[in-house]
């Protein structure tokens, strides 16, 4: 059984750590309202852009004259898995979830005899696979120092997988990260970037004419522009995306783990009383027994 020093000890430690979580509790939701705010605005931009280039796609047939990033190279043998994930841990399964995800894709293209290279975002996802699938990382990308994520980080990962698409290096690119749903659900999501997938042609319900639109120079043109352009959108949002998860899985996180140590506090506290009355019990019966014998 444990003295009363070490009960005391260990209840002012559990107490500590009980301060540090809740600490990161009120941080974590401090933050998360303006990591929510901008991933909620990055969506329609990012659903307008789908819509547009449905639109767009469905006035090319043929899909002659577009972008590479569009069609592909026509074969599906080299995939480039770039996994976005924390920087930090202490947010229960978030970073964890996204590298099973990617684990699970990894593992199922292999067997299917497909060659798989990996772009890694983020510190953590990078340590979690890097037993598994260290040899196959391309390179690492850490946004430890950044304070606040911009498109210009998004497009400088982008233009890293564009640079080494025209190199040849890779035929099908997927992006990892974790949708946003709400403080205690956050989805990990894979999402294809090259060749995009472009989502079926959309008929907006109008009350007047409908405007028939021409586009300058050509609509190839101005899919390819926006084909290129909606890699970095896609990565800005997975980015967002994973910010705001991160913040709402690390508030969960402390929160469980805030009342886990107030339970556990109170459960060393009666230990601890329980002990001293025993103590002192034993004490007196000693004391009474010692009266007697004289």
């Amino acid at each position: 059984m444990a003295s009363l020093k070490d009960l005391r000890i260990r209840i002012s430690s559990v107490k500590a750590t009980r301060k540090i979580t809740k600490a990161m509790q009120m941080v974590a939701a401090a933050k998360l309202r303006r990591a929510q705010e901008a991933a909620t605005a990055a969506r329609p931009y990012a659903e307008r852009m789908d819509q547009m280039m449905g639109n767009l796609g469905a006035r090319i047939p043929n899909k002659q004259g577009v972008s590479p990033l569009l069609v592909g190279t026509g074969k599906d043998d080299v995939h480039l898995l770039v996994v976005m994930t924390g920087e930090r841990g202490l947010a229960g399964g978030f970073n964890t979830n996204i590298a099973k995800l990617a684990r699970t894709e990894a593992n199922r293209l292999i067997a299917s005899g497909k060659t798989v290279k990996m772009l890694m975002v983020g510190r953590k996802g990078a340590d979690a696979l890097r037993r598994d699938f260290g040899q196959l990382y391309v390179d690492r990308i850490t946004l430890r120092g950044v304070r606040q994520i911009t498109f210009a980080h998004a497009d400088e990962i982008a233009q890293k997988i564009r640079t080494m698409f025209e190199a040849g290096e890779f035929d099908v690119a997927t992006i990892f990260f974790s949708e946003f749903k709400s403080v205690i659900r956050q989805v990990p999501t894979a999402l294809q970037l090259i060749p995009t997938k472009l989502p079926e042609e959309t008929v907006e319900e109008a009350s007047g004419p409908v405007a028939i639109h021409d586009y300058e120079p050509s609509e190839e043109e101005v899919l390819g522009y926006l084909v290129d352009l909606n890699i970095s959108t896609q990565i800005f949002r997975g980015l967002l995306e994973n910010l705001a998860s991160f913040y709402g899985a690390q508030m969960s996180a402390m929160d469980s783990a805030t009342r886990n140590a107030g339970e556990m506090i109170d459960k060393l506290t009666l230990t601890y009383n329980r002990t001293r009355q025993a103590q002192i019990t034993k004490e007196l019966i000693e004391i009474i027994s010692g009266a007697e014998a004289i």
